[in-house]
């Protein structure tokens, strides 16, 4: 295969790749998973990745086989509601800590307050694709 060649297909990968975020961002639920792996695809058999590329073939060969978009979105909800549990439970935590005064204690604790608001905003986010 010459130069000029591989970069053609190169070029054409990138283009693929650059266009199909834009239809993931509008589509949801079973589609926008469809969407976002073929981007991967794309990006892994421009690359070369043989092992990737394979393991995103599996995977969307399951999407597309097992996905509904009702069950995705009840698990979806789930999820934030599990996060918005943990919120209120690391919140509670804290309060202890706050109230003994351990300044050791209140920063681990504010430390995995932070990291289970992240995750019900990751949870939040992914209700909405």
């Amino acid at each position: 295969m010459n130069s000029r060649h591989l970069l053609r297909i190169t070029l054409l990968a990138s283009c693929t790749a650059l266009a199909l975020p834009s239809f993931a961002a509008e589509a949801v639920g079973c589609a926008a998973k469809r969407a976002e792996l073929q981007t991967q695809i794309e990006a892994a058999r421009a690359q070369g990745n043989a092992g990737r590329l394979s393991g995103l073939q599996t995977a969307l060969s399951q999407v597309e086989q097992h996905c509904d978009d009702a069950t995705l979105q009840k698990s979806r909800e789930e999820k934030v509601l599990e996060a918005q549990h943990e919120v209120a439970q690391r919140e509670a935590d804290l309060r202890k800590a706050m109230n003994q005064g351990d300044q050791t204690k209140i920063d681990k604790r504010k430390t995995k307050l932070a990291e289970a608001r992240e995750e019900l905003r990751a949870a939040q986010e992914e209700l909405k694709r």
